[in-house]
């Protein structure tokens, strides 16, 4: 990942904030009061959504990947958030990620639902390559920017985060998971982390824990249960790591 210094040690200035779904997006929208911004600058066709505005000295842009033209869900997993991210660096040329979502928690690693995760390393758990050099490719294993500033002072629990392109967990997955250390599960964050990396642009992790994968309530159920509320927790969250970032550069993170 690129390392926060990276970027000119001016203050932070622009944010491109990763959001996969409509109902997660739109709380920070309102809370930032941001505009959708008709004249897009991706591609023509793309469902990609722009919501952009001014918050204390800061260019807030929120992109969503928009819902599936075919069948009118939202574009989940890797491959719309790679590419809404890859679109929006070349587009928007921020100063600084953050990929924010809801995600499955392990009981086993302490997380609880309601609990907001500021994710330290993000990897992959479901790209198996049991071939020596391409197997640790297939991981994908990247630091998050560092912050320890933040996390102080925000006072965000911080955990290892694991994408997978499913909602579920297989007995594989699990193993994977385990092996990578993780407290929290998504599908998004590792292939955001990538765009990221390849394209040297800081970025950073935020995930509200909306059901446990280690429990006993199957995973779909229990996310859809939760999200309203725990959508609401993340809002506040990464409302509270704005108002932190304002007026500071990337070593001041």
């Amino acid at each position: 990942m690129a390392p926060c210094g990276e970027k000119s040690e001016g203050a932070i200035s622009s944010i491109v904030i990763i959001i996969a779904m409509q109902t997660e997006a739109m709380p920070l929208v309102n809370k930032f009061e941001l505009k959708e911004d008709l004249e897009s600058p991706f591609p023509k066709g793309v469902p990609w959504v722009r919501y952009h505005g001014s918050y204390k000295d800061l260019h807030i842009n929120i992109i969503w990947p928009g819902k599936d033209l075919a069948l009118g869900v939202d574009n989940v997993g890797t491959v719309s958030s790679s590419l809404a991210t890859y679109a929006a660096i070349l587009a928007l040329k921020p100063d600084l990620i953050i990929n924010a979502g809801t995600a499955g928690g392990l009981k086993a690693k302490g997380a609880s639902v309601g609990d907001v995760y500021l994710a330290s390393e993000v990897a992959f758990h479901d790209r198996r390559i049991p071939i020596p050099v391409f197997d640790l490719y297939g991981v994908g294993l990247r630091q998050a920017c560092s912050t320890p500033n933040l996390l102080k002072e925000l006072n965000l629990k911080t955990g290892k985060l694991s994408t997978g392109d499913s909602l579920d967990m297989t007995p594989q997955d699990e193993s994977s998971i385990i092996a990578n250390d993780a407290t929290v599960k998504d599908m998004e964050g590792a292939a955001v982390a990538y765009v990221a990396d390849l394209l040297k642009v800081p970025a950073i992790f935020v995930k509200a824990v909306t059901d446990i994968i280690d429990g006993d309530k199957p995973t779909s159920e229990e996310f859809m249960q939760n999200l309203i509320a725990v959508t609401n927790a993340l809002c506040e969250a990464v409302t509270r790591v704005i108002d932190f970032i304002s007026e500071k550069c990337h070593s001041e993170l």
